[in-house]
């Protein structure tokens, strides 16, 4: 994010204020301006806007109204609490304040969506100690900042009776140690596309993945994270080619906001789309494209015993990635039920769990060749499947497979220590992945009464990880290496 800088708090603006008991006093009468501040290191983000973007419309009185999610790094080390705010500036010198909010503790970091944590101020819109989403009556944009304040001690509003942002940051002037904030615009009647990326923006927020982020543009929403899950994962394989997962930073998976069924159905040897915790979804198969038509055994990936007990495994590049039902992922949703989007089609279709939206059963025939079916809302939706082919297995909608994304593979020191790996025949045994206090990431398994392993950790070079290995295919000899993306 974009560096913010201190704002330098001058005594005697902030006693002329309060003497002319200004109602109205903007946040530029009372804490003086910013030209002379030094750069701050506090970061403050959201996963459903970004700064100088858009605010979705479920956070104004266009949608359900509740208050957004914010999360933030980086406080002064002194920080004994943090105070919310979100204003808008109508005129200079007369700003609507919509959220206040303060003695958050200063071990938090996050705010989920319409949730309060510390105490709660009022607003000017209707004076109650709410949030009041925004409601604008002008034509046009209209910007609405959030200010976070990590403030040495609690703020003392002992004589005041009604907390409001005026109230609020005359009390804390003097004990801010800084401050950053984030602008987002808003305009009624956003057009079709923008609501379309709100649908994606909200799939991900209120499953409660706040480690991943989605904007848009005109044509598509970008779902961005490093594609390593946060659930348990690789435990349960027989079936490895002895690969192990290795973050993918910034991997952006581009959703299209505009479907439209295509003339002709694709499959292709790579990500289809993208689960909403980010982790790139494929089909059921490990040898390329499909047949679609006809269903291949000898491909299935569950059948042959390589996808862990989450539906995953790390492939060829040693990046994690679906085949089948992300059941992990699904367990640690916060909004887990039939309606829930799970991840997205790169066609823009999303993709739904083994029921209908509704909870009903999906009967045998309902679903098409590439495990989907119509859907009244969306046009189309996708589902996944206790039977082949598990998840979505082809597109039915249009797309550009030349701006699909693929994970980099690892390129190194020593080429030879990750090439060639092929599954052990027959299989392996107590195959189990592990994460070290330290940070160590290490997968062991056995293969003929002895035992193998696979392990690295963070390199000092931006990307890169250092390894240790025994694997079969190169004969149980020990091997290291540094490999980046």
């Amino acid at each position: 994010m974009k560096d913010h800088k201190k704002f330098i708090f001058y005594v005697s603006t902030l006693i002329s204020i309060i003497a002319c008991g200004s109602d109205n006093a903007s946040t530029q009468d009372i804490i003086g301006s910013e030209t002379d501040a030094e750069t701050n290191n506090l970061v403050l983000s959201s996963n459903i806007m970004v700064n100088n973007g858009s605010l979705p419309s479920t956070y104004t009185c266009d949608g359900e109204g509740i208050s957004p999610n914010l999360s933030w790094s980086n406080p002064p080390t002194d920080t004994k609490s943090f105070a919310v705010m979100m204003h808008h500036d109508v005129a200079p010198g007369d700003s609507h304040w919509y959220w206040v909010m303060y003695d958050i503790p200063s071990s938090t970091t996050a705010i989920n969506d319409n949730e309060t944590i510390g105490q709660m101020g009022s607003n000017s819109v209707n004076d109650l100690n709410e949030y009041a989403p925004p409601c604008s009556q002008g034509s046009g944009d209209k910007l609405y900042t959030f200010s976070l304040y990590a403030l040495s001690d609690s703020p003392d509003l002992t004589n005041v009776n009604n907390v409001g942002r005026n109230e609020l940051l005359s009390a804390i002037s003097n004990i801010t140690l800084d401050t950053v904030t984030l602008s987002v615009s808003y305009q009624r009647n956003n057009s079709t596309s923008s609501t379309a990326c709100e649908k994606v923006q909200l799939s991900v927020s209120q499953a409660g993945f706040n480690d991943v982020n989605v904007t848009c543009d005109t044509e598509f929403a970008y779902i961005t994270s490093d594609t390593y899950p946060s659930h348990d994962l690789m435990n349960g394989i027989t079936g490895t080619n002895e690969q192990i997962p290795v973050p993918a930073v910034n991997y952006s998976a581009p959703i299209k906001l505009s479907p439209v069924i295509a003339s002709s159905k694709t499959t292709i040897d790579a990500a289809l789309g993208v689960a909403i915790n980010g982790v790139p979804i494929y089909d059921y198969s490990s040898q390329g494209e499909l047949d679609i038509y006809n269903y291949d055994a000898n491909s299935d990936t569950v059948k042959l015993g390589q996808l862990d007990n989450c539906g995953g495994h790390a492939g060829r590049g040693d990046d994690y990635h679906y085949h089948a039902s992300p059941d992990c992922m699904l367990d640690a949703m916060t909004n887990k039920s039939a309606d829930a989007i799970i991840g997205w089609a790169y066609d823009g279709y999303p993709l739904y769990g083994h029921t209908n939206p509704d909870g009903s059963q999906i009967n045998l025939g309902d679903l098409d060749v590439c495990n989907g079916q119509n859907d009244n809302d969306f046009g189309y939706r996708y589902h996944t499947s206790e039977q082949a082919p598990y998840i979505f297995q082809c597109l039915v909608g249009e797309v550009d497979t030349n701006i699909l994304p693929r994970v980099s593979p690892l390129s190194g020191n020593n080429s030879n220590v990750r090439a060639d790996l092929t599954p052990p025949q027959d299989g392996v045994e107590n195959l189990k992945h592990v994460i070290s206090d330290s940070g160590t990431r290490t997968m062991t398994y056995t293969y003929q009464g002895q035992e193998y392993y696979v392990s690295y950790q963070v390199s000092n070079q931006t990307n890169c990880y250092d390894f240790e290995q025994k694997t079969v295919s190169h004969g149980g000899i020990i091997e290291t290496g540094t490999f980046c993306r």
